[in-house]
Parts: structure tokens; C-alpha cells; sequence
């Protein structure tokens, strides 16, 4: 391997050595016309070893010149790591505005969140996160002006703040409350029941329930959940799929929970099973990806312990469309996107299930019908109408009420509602409004605010518009651009251009605190509805899934190629950030046009995806991707997999790659390989750093402290490396 040369960036430093290697770091300064910068120079990272491994796959030689760094357990990765982890240190704690930056997020981050309360007969279950609380602490009022009573308080289970309250159910009455708690952003949850009246904790404790679904029955003696198998039971590696669905009666023993459904199903599909409000029928649903599911019923004339898969009736199997549903009397109200890409709701009468006697209630309209809630006499519907939320009322029987008035451009979240109730919350943030929590009275045709996070920000300077650019194919895409007013375009904005693109999710306008810090000193932010989200109906979504992934990555391309056409950047202007699934967008981009931008944030992302399958949770991403192991869908997959698109020689944009080491999600192999593998090819002298945060996950269940030192190291990059001062 060549030696790199130093590289030199505005910063302050001093004489570092590495345990595996030297980084020189020296302070002068240069004139560069009126100001005098400071200005950092690093040494490279020390050389990584390679061990090529090559393989013929389906007519392609494949290289992997670092495979050895994938086993994180031995002793020459962790040294590996403890040496990367320093150089990058040594590359962030030196320059002078990372203490400024930290501070300010420390403010930022002090605005606080506040989600949908659930009402459950006169109990109003929500999640808070308050000043400087590392994790959201749960609520209950009696009454919905009643007083706040703290149910679970992560914070004052562990001082560090490392253990995260994963999910939480509630029974139809609101007396019992199920819910998980994991460490260190693993999201592998042990489920707790509590009374809530009197704050005591039952008995029953149930390990492996991560992501659990969850229904109790209605006399609260026992509920349906969703279980992973322990490890030994199973052929190994597959512990971490296989849900099958356990009937628990309350003050027995979780391990000899009777096994109700799931054997000899395939591992990867997630499956739920939930009572109907009067225990009459239960619901089956299974998830196979994010595009299809299958939906079956059952009249439940037995304990619930005792059903056997086979009595199970179909509704909707093997169509290839998704199916969301609530069983309300003998009716079950179906939401889908079967025969309607932007979704429609359907009504099947239980008596009669056959698809010819099913009744469409809401037809498929020009904006996306997101979901559907029954509530009393009225359907709750929100909507999609060029990436931002609408929110209507409807008869039971279909007829068009009324919209609910909402502030201003944004994000509804969290609808709900008791099925013979009168009343819906939800709650709505923008990129200029914090999450608010709003109360509607459907009888009396009534909206009032219920609650809201403050902020002192002043939004007064800036402003969000919409515009839409072509993409490679002609394809024209939607995009949020949030700026100060009065920009001038005249190219020499700072911007940041972020995005995801799969998964059917949406990048719809919302509150996010650490981005202010970027507007207050002149940053411009672009945010594009990419193929593969959910914004424009599952048509949108299969334009970025599986062999069309590549539209994905041409839209943000002509994203960014529209920003700087029409002078709002230029190149060395230019950041581009995603994670996990958007981390994968952000490295296909720069190995596709390292000349594109001047900075990449790849956080938490997935990079090799000729081997993305073998490593954790990833085998339930085949249905968005596809498999590596199939002849055909290796071809789309190793066309774009970044690491091994990496090209020596070729000019890289400067980077960084962020994971955790307790990423349960996607394994931080592929931050390891690729920061390995741009470090060895790149010939630019703009740095490729690799920060791996210990005790934390994927993301969910991450604690303020460590989220902000994330992003504090985050911002800290940035601006080195667009020259900006703090």
C-alpha cells in the first residue's frame, strides 16, 4: 500500500501518536486574504492489512480485499478499530469549534419530544422527553385534563441512560400496561407487566420480545405476543428470526407459554395475532417485507391457548398487496393497496369474508390514503398529498365529512382512538413547528391543542418551498428545500442534501433540532421524496425496490445536480448525509459521483451487498433488495454494492462513516470495510474517518448524551470541511 500524504484542513492540533501507527498534527497560520485561518494538518491512518478473498459468484470475479474485519471478536480488528477510533479523534477534538458546536446542540437537543397519547377508557398513555432526560419517560393521566403521573422512567434505571423503553400496550381498559426495556440500543427487549393504578410491577418478565406485537385480552387475563426462539433451538444464526406467536396467561410461567402459531412458517415473516374489542374473533397478519402481507381470521370459540393454526380462515393471501386491519363487530375494515396503489379502505363482513362480498368504503383518491382508524360512528383518515399530511373525517358507511384544519405544511403522527370512542389525538411537527398534540371531539366537531413542546427558536428567518426536478429517466420528483430568506443564488450556499428512498418510507416535513444549528449560520437544507419511499403510493415505492434500486440513486443525483444547475450550491459546496438504508444511498452516490459533493455523512449504513444477508436482522430486507444468492438479483445487487464499486485512484470526497457496536440491525462490518477500503484507493488528500460509538445500537434507544457527542462530531466535520466558522 502507499503511504498518503498529510493532508492539510483548518483545525488546531498537536504531536499524536497511535498505538498502530503515527498522525502528525501541526498548527501555523495562512493567510488567505483578510482572515487568518487555522489550519490542521493530520497524517493518514495506518495502513490496514489485506487479505483478498476472492470469488467466482454467477460470473463475477468478487474481491474482498477485507473480509477479516468482519469477525468484530478478533483480537487484530479491535486493535484495528482502537487505532481508527483514535485517528479520528485526533482529526475532531482538535479543531477549534467542536467545544461551540457541542454546546449549542446541548440547547438544541433541550427541546424536547412529546408522542400521541393513547386513550384506553378514560387513561391517557404517552411519551415525554424533557431538557436534558437522556431517554422518554412514560405518562398516564386520568382524565384528559387530568394530572401526569409517571409510569416508566428509563432514566432512573440506569444512570449512564442507557436503557430505552422499546414499546409499550396498554390494555383495552387501561389497567395493565406490557411493555420492553433493552440496553445500549441493542432494541433486544425483556417484557414487564405493571398495574398501572398502583405502580406494581407483576410477576410475569418474558426475554427475546423484540419488536414484539402484542394484544391482551379483554378481561386482561392474558395476551397474544410475538417471540424470538432462544439461542440452541434453532440452527444457529436463525435466533434472530423465527417469531412465533405465544398465548401468555398472567402469573404463569412465559416458558411454558403455549405456541399458537408460526412452526414450519418462514423464519423471516413477522407475524401478529390480535383479539377483536369483544374477544369474538382474532385477527392474523403476516408481514412478509414491506410490500405484501397476508391476512386470516378466526371466530375464537375456545381459549385462547388452544387454537391451532388450521382453523384459521383466509381474507387475503398470496396477493402481493399490503393489508392493514381492524376487527369492529362482525366487520373487519381492511386499509390496502391491493388493486390501488395509493391505497383504498374495504369493508368484509365476517359472516360473508369471500373478496366478491367486500365493500370499498374510501376509494383510491390522487393523494396517498396513509392509514385508517375507526373511531365510534366516524372513519379517521390520513392522507398524503405531495409529501405532507391531510386528515379527514368520514361516515362509517364512507361519506366524506370534513378535514381537520392543520397548522401549516407538516407531518400528522400518531392517530388515535378507542373503537366505540368519540375522540382522536394525533400529534404534528414541521420543519418550523416542534411536535404538537392536538384533541379532536368528533360529536361535537371540536379541535383543541393538548399539548406542545416549547421552543425559543426564532423561525422568522427562514422558509421552506417545494419544487420538483427530473430525474434520469424523466421521472419528476418532489423535493423540500428549508433556507434562510433571501438567499442569493449564486452558488456559494452552504447545503446539505439528505434522503432514504426505500422501505415505503416517507421524508415528509418534520422537527428536527440538530438542523437548526446549520440554518443559523447560513446552511441550506434539501430534502427529495425519493423512489423507493411510500410518498407517492406503492407504485413510488417499487420504482426504488429490488432491481430498480438504481432510480434511487439517479433521483438524488439530479437532486443535486438541480441544486447546483439552478445556483442554490456548487460542488465544494455540497454534503450529502444518510444512514442505514439512506447510508447505502449516500455510498452508492459517491462511488458513483465522487465529483458530486465535497463531504459524505454515512451513518449506520449497509455497504456490501453481495454479503448483506449473513449478518444479523438483514435476511428480512431480501424482500426489499433481493438476494444475493439468486443468479438474477445478484446482477442488480453487485452493479451498485458500494464497496465494491471503490475505484483506486479516484478522488474521493472527504467522509465519514459512522456505526455502534451495538447495532443490532445493520453490522458494523460494512463502516469497517469500506472506511478500510477508501482509505487504501482514494488519491484525494480529503480525510476518511471512521467513528464507532460504543454502547449504542442503530439508533432507537440511544441516549441524549450519546446522540449528542454524535452529532457534535457530525457537525464538527461538516464544517471543517466546507471551511465554515462557528
Amino acid at each position: 500500500m502507499i503511504q498518503k500524504q498529510l493532508i492539510y484542513r483548518f483545525s488546531i492540533g498537536g504531536l499524536l501518536i497511535l498505538s498502530a501507527g503515527l498522525v502528525f498534527l501541526f498548527t501555523f497560520a495562512c493567510d488567505t486574504g483578510s482572515d487568518l485561518k487555522e489550519v490542521t494538518t493530520i497524517g493518514a491512518p495506518s495502513e490496514t492489512r489485506v487479505e483478498n478473498v476472492t470469488e467466482e459468484i454467477f460470473g463475477h470475479k468478487v474481491e474482498d480485499p477485507y473480509r477479516w474485519l468482519e469477525d468484530k471478536e478478533s483480537e487484530e480488528v479491535v486493535k484495528w478499530v482502537e487505532a481508527q477510533s483514535q485517528y479520528t479523534r485526533s482529526a475532531l477534538d482538535n479543531l477549534s469549534n467542536h467545544k461551540k458546536i457541542g454546546e449549542r446542540l446541548e440547547t438544541l437537543f433541550s427541546i424536547g419530544y412529546i408522542d400521541s397519547p393513547k386513550p384506553r377508557k378514560g387513561r391517557y398513555f404517552y411519551t415525554k422527553r424533557e431538557g436534558k432526560q437522556d431517554q422518554p419517560i412514560l405518562y398516564v393521566r386520568q382524565g384528559l385534563d387530568g394530572r401526569e403521573k409517571v409510569l416508566i422512567d428509563p432514566n432512573a434505571l440506569d444512570e449512564e441512560g442507557l436503557v430505552a423503553l422499546d414499546w409499550w400496550f396498554p390494555s383495552e381498559d387501561g389497567k395493565l400496561l406490557a411493555y420492553g426495556l433493552s440496553r445500549e440500543g441493542t432494541e433486544q427487549s425483556t417484557l414487564y407487566v405493571l398495574d398501572v393504578k398502583t405502580g406494581a410491577q407483576l410477576p410475569d418478565v418474558i426475554t427475546r420480545t423484540r419488536y414484539t406485537a402484542l394484544s391482551w385480552k379483554s378481561d386482561n387475563a392474558g395476551f397474544y405476543y410475538s417471540r424470538l426462539p432462544a439461542a440452541g433451538t434453532v440452527p444457529e444464526g436463525e435466533e434472530s428470526y423465527h417469531r412465533h406467536i405465544f398465548y401468555h396467561v398472567l402469573g404463569t410461567d412465559p416458558e411454558s407459554d403455549a405456541k399458537v402459531f408460526g412452526e414450519g412458517r418462514d423464519m423471516t415473516e413477522w407475524l401478529s395475532i390480535s383479539f377483536s374489542p369483544d374477544d369474538r374473533y382474532l385477527l392474523l397478519s403476516i408481514f412478509m417485507g414491506w410490500d405484501k402481507t397476508d391476512v386470516y381470521f378466526r371466530e375464537l370459540k375456545s381459549s385462547p391457548e388452544s387454537i391451532r393454526p388450521e382453523g384459521f380462515v383466509p381474507i387475503a393471501v398470496g396477493t402481493g398487496a399490503i393489508f392493514n386491519g381492524q376487527i369492529v363487530g362482525d366487520n373487519l375494515y381492511l386499509h390496502t393497496n391491493y388493486k390501488a396503489s395509493n391505497y383504498r379502505l374495504i369493508k368484509v363482513n365476517l359472516k360473508t369474508p369471500a373478496e366478491g362480498n367486500w365493500e370499498e368504503l374510501i376509494g383510491e383518491g390522487e393523494s396517498v390514503l396513509e392509514n385508517v382508524v375507526v373511531v365510534g360512528d366516524w372513519l379517521v383518515a390520513r392522507y398524503m398529498h405531495n409529501a405532507s399530511s391531510r386528515l379527514k373525517i368520514f361516515s362509517l358507511s364512507g361519506e366524506y365529512i370534513k378535514d381537520i384544519e392543520l397548522p401549516t405544511l407538516g407531518s400528522v403522527y400518531g392517530v388515535h382512538g378507542e373503537w366505540d370512542g368519540t375522540e382522536v389525538l394525533f400529534g404534528f411537527n414541521s420543519y418550523f413547528m416542534p411536535p404538537t398534540i392536538y384533541h379532536f371531539d368528533l360529536k361535537a366537531d371540536k379541535l383543541t391543542l393538548w399539548d406542545q413542546v416549547e421552543s425559543d427558536l426564532d423561525y422568522s428567518p427562514y422558509q421552506v418551498e417545494q419544487v420538483w426536478y427530473e430525474s434520469k429517466d424523466g421521472t419528476k420528483v418532489s423535493m423540500f428545500l428549508v433556507h434562510r430568506k433571501g438567499i442569493k443564488l449564486d452558488g456559494s450556499n452552504p447545503a446539505l442534501l439528505t434522503g432514504y428512498g426505500g422501505f415505503n418510507s416517507a421524508a415528509t416535513p418534520s422537527f428536527h433540532r440538530n438542523r437548526f444549528l446549520w440554518l443559523e449560520h447560513g446552511g441550506f437544507l434539501a430534502i427529495p421524496n425519493l423512489r423507493g419511499g411510500s410518498e407517492y403510493g406503492e407504485r413510488w415505492h417499487k420504482e426504488g425496490m429490488l432491481e430498480n434500486k438504481q432510480n434511487v440513486f439517479d433521483d438524488f443525483i439530479a437532486a443535486a445536480e438541480w441544486l447546483i444547475s439552478n445556483g442554490y450550491t456548487s460542488p465544494s459546496q455540497l454534503v450529502i448525509w444518510g444512514g442505514s438504508n439512506g447510508g447505502l444511498l449516500v455510498g452508492a452516490v459517491m462511488t458513483q459521483r465522487p465529483d458530486l459533493c465535497k463531504a459524505v455523512i454515512c451513518w449506520n449504513p449497509l455497504l456490501d451487498m453481495t454479503r448483506y444477508h449473513h449478518f444479523l436482522i438483514a435476511k428480512l430486507w431480501i424482500y426489499e433488495y433481493g438476494s444475493p444468492e439468486d443468479s438474477v438479483q445478484f446482477q442488480w445487487l453487485y452493479a451498485y454494492s458500494p464497496y465494491h464499486r471503490v475505484v483506486d485512484g479516484t478522488l474521493y470526497p472527504a467522509t465519514l462513516l459512522l456505526t455502534a457496536d451495538s447495532d443490532t440491525r445493520v453490522d458494523p462490518m460494512h463502516a469497517k470495510k469500506m472506511a478500510a477500503r477508501l482509505q487504501a484507493a482514494t488519491s484525494s488528500d480529503a480525510p476518511i474517518l471512521l467513528r464507532i460509538a460504543t454502547k449504542a445500537g442503530h439508533g432507537a434507544g440511544t441516549s441524549l448524551s450519546k446522540a449528542i457527542e454524535e452529532y457534535t462530531d457530525i457537525w464538527t466535520f461538516v464544517f471543517w470541511q466546507l471551511g465554515m466558522e462557528y
